[in-house]
Order: C-alpha cells, then structure tokens, then sequence
C-alpha cells in the first residue's frame, strides 16, 4: 500500500493548502476551481490533482455526536505521469485511523472500501481507483464512514458538483 503512495508528503502538503483560506491567498500551484472542487498543478514532481473538502462531516463516540478536533479533511483524485499514477483517489481524515481499519465510502448506492495507513485511505488497486472515479462522476455526493484510532466514528460527506470538471482538467494538466 505505501508504495501506491509514494511521494504522499508532497501531496499532502499541497493538498493543505487547498484549503487553509491564508494559503490559498498564497499559493501559486492552484489552476482552477469548479464549484466544491479546485485542481492543483505542481511541477517536481510533475502532478496535479483535483481535491474537496467535506460540506457536512459528524463524529460520535457510543452512539451520540462528540465535538473533536480534526486536521484537514480531504478527498483527493491525482495523476502523476512520471510515477504512471492515473487517477488515484486518495482521503485523508484529519487523524489517524484506527490500526486494521478501512473506510466505508458510499456513492449514490454503491459501496467501496479503502484501507488506511495513519492518516491516510485509498483504494487496494488502480481498478478500484477506475471504479470510484467512474462513480465520483456520475454520483451526487461521497460518504465516508471511518473510526479513529481513539474509537470515534467520523462520517464525511463530500459533495460531487464539479467532480466530473475538476478530474478532467486535472487529467489534461498531467497527460
């Protein structure tokens, strides 16, 4: 799995600028924005990525809604020609995942996993990639259900308005 995310420091700390409204003022790297989605462009390595935060996200703890502090909460799609990554989905919580844990992520219906590695989820294999991708575009919104490696259960729901622009601008950047 880690080798699937090879260079995901880098992502990450672009993808956080993504949305820290000071950083956005800031960045040069961000190359549009479609509704709930924005695509980034970075050179070294050459990337882009198209990447959203949630538009509603609630954490509960025995069964009732807990106020818990969480980093940026992300989900991520991402080419990276030179490594042959083609549209990698990637999620990020905001914490690290409980150990052993995967993230349920449902579309309009359908249902996907990703496994997880400290603070980060993604799909076993590149068809999976395809199989969400496909789904991201045709679908309204993205839920997804995780738990924390203190035991909260977090659910993230993201909206998908956009989604089909933003992956295609980000893929026509990095072709």
């Amino acid at each position: 799995m880690v080798s699937r995310f090879a260079g995901g420091l880098a992502l990450a700390l672009a993808a956080l600028m993504a949305t820290a409204p000071l950083a956005q003022d800031t960045s040069n790297n961000q190359v549009a924005a479609n509704t709930a989605w924005s695509v980034f462009e970075d050179s070294d390595p050459r990337e882009c990525w198209a990447v959203s935060a949630p538009t509603e996200t609630v954490n509960t703890r025995d069964g009732r809604v807990v106020a818990v502090r969480r980093g940026d909460i992300l989900l991520m799609t991402f080419f990276r020609p030179g490594a042959g990554v083609q549209g990698q989905i990637t999620f990020t919580g905001g914490y690290p995942f409980a150990g052993g844990s995967t993230v349920n992520m449902k579309i309009d219906g359908s249902e996907f996993e990703l496994f997880t590695e400290g603070e980060w989820a993604w799909p076993a294999t590149t068809e999976d990639d395809a199989k969400i991708l496909a789904a991201m575009k045709r679908g309204a919104d993205a839920v997804l259900t995780a738990r924390s490696s203190r035991g909260t259960q977090t659910k993230d729901t993201f909206s998908l308005m956009g989604y089909t622009a933003a992956v295609g601008e980000a893929e026509k950047r990095c072709q």
